[in-house]
């Protein structure tokens, strides 16, 4: 064991939640070790071994770290280069009725390890409380939106309409898929257990003269106390550094959908569609004032590329790890595991807020939808004349010619688009010159788009969210505030 402390992270200071920092912090890691030493003994001491209750009771009684403790543990970790052995001797200090009995029969990874597989799995049920608020939130934006009409963009080009709600339902989706795949993993954590130093058992095996029936039931009581319905079948020295790769992926994935939802949003700001939220005493730039950068989702951009390379450390550790064990996972992972946590923390925090602010202009929704529309409107105005009595193939090359005189007022002169004033002006369609209006409606061209929002969110969305673990989280969940 590495005889150094990279628990906790530099994210953590500043930007994390209290409750995914306190969880990596180096106070709850000592504190967790100390929990599972106290499992242990009660364990042993359950089926026999010669513990003494006051062991026990110094032991629970001393399970949180003062500073004087972690002094003193530093000035051990400093002579014995081993922090397990460190703390060892740190709690036996204040805890000498059971000094001779902690980590009886273990190896450092029966306190390292399954430490690790409690904080996952606790840091995943933050998570997954974290991302049902962000998904209540856009859902709410997206049912306040349902049918506001707004251009599709295909290729970034202007497409068919859709509407503000339809899209973020996009997002949502995505989101669902997110939440889906973090209970899965969540749920999927077991515990190391009692496994000794290659995996064998053979040190709790000698405790135990030889007991098969013990070792296994101590195995199952330590499980139990430690709060997990079971322990992997099979270890190494370790548990599989797979895990690391199942706890990490659906945490990358989220990266992914993260980066694409606060993407779309730095687009529209440019666009000046919608925006993230902008405090009124915010500078956006230190030499043009008039600036409104979208720097939250250009924050959860940054983090989320952070978080999604931290994948490839849990996969590269995984594939190197020689035979029973090897130590080259120790460093890598002490970083790599809170840095990931607290960065999904942070990503969620900040999409939270952004969620929960976002402004929509419709008026400059409206008038970019003006200046395409009457292209995408051709087809139904040559349908009307068609209706009317006129010939399709004729009404087309009008339209064709009006449409590139059009085209040329835009791009080349740089003017408003009037291909529907020229509609207007010429003859020819005096047939449908009152239908125009409502041929023109973005209403009728955003197809089912609002009733596709209304659906998503009562067959999809609800009852994803109606889970009672989420609906506790939900109902205690006020807005994100962010430091900056």
């Amino acid at each position: 064991m590495e005889a150094f402390d990279t628990y906790q992270t530099p994210l953590s200071s500043r930007y994390a939640s209290k409750e995914m920092a306190h969880l990596f912090s180096s106070a709850n890691r000592f504190h967790t070790w100390r929990k599972l030493w106290l499992n242990l003994a009660i364990a042993e001491k359950q089926l026999g071994l010669p513990i003494s209750d006051e062991a026990i009771e110094q032991m629970k009684a001393n399970l949180h770290l003062d500073a004087e403790q972690f002094d003193i543990a530093a000035v051990e970790e400093k002579k014995r280069r081993h922090d397990v052995m460190a703390h060892v001797h740190t709690f036996g200090q204040v805890a000498p009725a059971a000094a001779g009995i902690i980590h009886l029969g273990a190896t450092s990874c029966y306190v390292t390890d399954n430490a690790d597989l409690i904080f996952i799995r606790e840091a995943l049920t933050l998570l997954i409380n974290k991302l049902a608020i962000v998904i209540d939130r856009f859902s709410k934006f997206a049912q306040e939106y349902r049918d506001l009409p707004t251009l599709g963009f295909t290729h970034f080009q202007p497409a068919q309409l859709t509407t503000v709600g339809k899209r973020a339902t996009l997002w949502l989706q995505e989101l669902l898929w997110d939440l889906r795949n973090l209970k899965r993993a969540r749920d999927d954590i077991g515990f190391r257990g009692v496994k000794g130093t290659t995996g064998t058992q053979a040190s709790f095996l000698t405790l135990f003269d030889g007991d098969h029936d013990k070792v296994e039931e101590l195995d199952k009581l330590v499980t139990s106390l430690s709060g997990f319905s079971y322990a992997y079948p099979v270890t190494s020295q370790t548990y599989s550094r797979k895990i690391d790769i199942d706890a990490l992926a659906p945490l990358a994935s989220f990266g992914a959908t993260a980066h694409k939802v606060a993407t779309d949003l730095r687009l529209l700001a440019n666009l000046k569609e919608v925006e993230e939220p902008f405090e009124s005493t915010q500078i956006g730039s230190s030499a043009m004032a008039y600036k409104r950068n979208p720097m939250r989702s250009e924050r959860i951009c940054s983090l989320s590329r952070h978080l999604m390379v931290l994948h490839q450390n849990a996969l590269m550790t995984a594939s190197v790890q020689w035979f029973e064990r090897t130590l080259d996972d120790s460093a890598n992972r002490r970083i790599t595991l809170p840095e990931a946590f607290l960065t999904a923390d942070i990503v969620l925090t900040t999409l939270q807020n952004v969620s929960e602010g976002l402004v929509v202009y419709p008026k400059v929704i409206a008038r970019r939808i003006s200046q395409e529309l009457p292209f995408m409107a051709t087809e139904n105005i040559i349908m009307a004349i068609v209706k009317a009595g006129g010939d399709r193939q004729e009404a087309h090359e009008k339209i064709r010619v009006l449409s590139h005189e059009a085209a040329h007022q835009v791009k080349q002169l740089g003017l408003e688009n009037d291909l529907i004033d020229r509609v207007k002006a010429d003859p020819y369609f005096d047939p449908i010159k009152g239908q125009l209006v409502d041929l023109l409606d973005p209403r009728s061209f955003i197809g089912r788009a609002p009733e596709q929002v209304d659906k998503f969110l009562a067959e999809w969305v609800q009852p994803a969210l109606s889970d009672n673990e989420l609906q506790a989280g939900l109902a205690k969940g006020g807005k994100a505030e962010l430091n900056v």
